[in-house]
């Protein structure tokens, strides 16, 4: 699917905003200066970016679609088309001249262990943190403000993974960085209808957990309730955004977009990536998985990209057999975790109206967050497993996977005490490890599986104990992962990604993509359980 085709009008105005900060203080070769903004390398350059890719000329398949074109586009391809008939053309070669390779921001940073964590984070912070962007030859996604990135391989900002990078800039009273990032965010809804998964023309085509209200209230708290109602138009728009087409639905149309009708005629959802292309970032990985199966790639494209809006990618709540991968139906499964977020947006988005004393809006939204709850009790809770999990509105029945997503309802305080206490005892016995959380007890290779443990599922399990008085359990979780973090900081160094939590003599956890460091949501986690009273003995 192209650009053009997923919100014309919304990227006519990122793109005017854009030009329109480059020319109060930005510059463009002239070499360029006729390229439209919001190049899409996949589209742009068509069979260049797939022998590129498939090619496997460059070890990570990212490094392309971040590339930027040192000519124009159109030289480029004529270039290519002349020159790739010659018996000793260079593919490698030939991209090299024409592009700018990413930079490597933090390449140069040197860990001093014998520092305390909390001061090596801190360090970190500019580390990461990029500048306002100019208008870009590439595929970067200009932004008005400073923003912190994640690090390793992602040069950009990514959605979730900002929330959870905030609870650190907010023990560090970074409050003038979290306002930053939040209005770069308020900036993309407002430009184009939503937050896109980073700031990168090729994610687009979808968003990732809806933790914008999550930001806000963060922020509120450093600067009082005032914040609520100065982000409600973007809340309001984030939330028309994933609710999109639920106007459509009926007994026959069960599905539109990323929402579901279900038996009793509720409406839940789902996610859903608008794009049914292989990934341009991960190409021939999934043109090699369409390889292995007799399912039409497009369907199988589409739900690959949707495990991505979730933030989960991969992980055997997307599959019908926990042990293959081509085996992802994303677009099937109500996510037990995405349907508790957008219940915190309802309620937040009522919050902002009972401050603004908007009754009548109060009550609307209200309504929708009581009737999501009830929803969620209905088809995400498993009485016989105890817990909360995901459901597979194509097949009527719970997906029966237990993952760290059933404790979203403890987070946002949706479960009875009765729940949080059956749930308590599922976490005890089938996730926790000697250094945290497993993601689920499947062990299948998936990153977002056994063995690994990730900082934001640490958290949010945590938290959503403590609010149910589940405080020794909540307690022995914390202390395990802060050990295995600082463990394996004092031996290189570095705050990655995610962590092998079963077997704590490794550095880190396996996954699609090699382990990256920096990295911003271990900080921020990390900083915001250190930032709280000692660990117990």
């Amino acid at each position: 699917m192209k650009l053009s085709t997923i919100m014309p009008l919304a990227l006519i105005l990122l793109t005017t905003a854009c030009r329109q900060s480059t020319s109060q203080g930005g510059s463009t070769s002239a070499a360029n200066a006729s390229e439209p903004f919001l190049y899409d390398p996949a589209q742009r350059l068509g069979q260049l970016f797939i022998d590129v890719q498939l090619g496997k000329i460059f070890p990570d398949g990212k490094t392309f679609p971040d590339c930027t074109p040192k000519v124009s586009v159109d030289q480029i391809m004529a270039d290519y088309v002349e020159l790739r008939k010659e018996p000793n053309f260079n593919l490698k070669q030939f991209v090299l001249d024409r592009f700018e390779m990413p930079h490597a921001y933090s390449s140069g940073f040197k860990s001093d262990t014998s520092q305390a964590p909390e001061k090596h984070i801190q360090a970190l912070w500019d580390v990461l943190t990029r500048n306002p962007d100019e208008r870009h030859r590439g595929t970067l996604i200009p932004l008005p403000n400073p923003y912190v990135v994640p690090g390793g391989r992602f040069g950009e900002v990514y959605y979730w993974d900002s929330y959870f990078t905030m609870l650190g800039l907010q023990k560090d009273g970074r409050a003038d960085l979290i306002n930053n990032m939040i209005d770069n965010f308020a900036f993309l809804i407002d430009t184009i209808g939503f937050i896109p998964n980073g700031n990168r023309t090729y994610f687009l085509s979808r968003s990732q957990p809806p933790f914008f209200a999550g930001m806000v209230k963060i922020l509120a708290e450093e600067k009082g309730e005032d914040i609520y109602v100065k982000y409600l138009p973007q809340m309001e728009k984030e939330y028309q955004y994933w609710m999109k087409g639920q106007e459509k639905l009926s007994a026959e149309n069960k599905a539109e977009l990323k929402v579901v009708r279900m038996e009793d005629g509720s409406v839940l959802n789902r996610y859903y990536d608008n794009s049914a292309s292989p990934r341009a970032e991960m190409y021939a990985a999934d043109v090699e998985l369409s390889n292995t199966t007799k399912r039409p790639p497009g369907e199988l494209y589409r739900d690959l990209r949707s495990a991505c809006e979730s933030g989960w990618d991969f992980s055997s709540r997307w599959l019908t057999d926990p042990m293959k991968l081509n085996t992802i139906r994303t677009t099937w499964i109500i996510p037990v975790d995405l349907n508790a977020l957008l219940y915190n947006l309802e309620m937040t988005i009522a919050k902002a109206h009972q401050i603004n004393k908007n009754q009548k809006k109060f009550q609307e939204y209200q309504a929708l967050a009581e009737a999501r709850n009830k929803a969620i009790q209905k088809y995400c809770w498993d009485a016989k497993a105890g817990y909360f999990v995901d459901y597979d509105w194509v097949k009527g029945s719970p997906t029966g996977v237990l993952s760290l997503a059933g404790m979203f309802p403890l987070f946002y305080k949706l479960a009875t005490p009765a729940q949080a206490a059956s749930a308590a005892k599922v976490l005890e016995k089938n996730f926790l490890k000697p250094g945290g959380l497993v993601c689920t007890a499947n062990l299948n290779g998936q990153q977002w599986d056994a063995p690994n443990g990730w900082a934001p599922l640490q958290w949010v399990s945590i938290q959503g104990l403590r609010h149910y008085e589940q405080d020794k359990l909540a307690e022995t979780i914390k202390s395990r992962w802060v050990k295995l973090n600082v463990k394996t900081y004092r031996a290189t160094g570095k705050m990655v990604e995610k962590y092998n939590v079963s077997d704590i003599t490794l550095k880190a956890g396996g996954g699609e993509y090699p382990v990256q460091d920096g990295f911003g949501w271990t900080n921020g986690v990390l900083r915001g359980l250190l930032g709280e009273a000692p660990l117990k003995n």
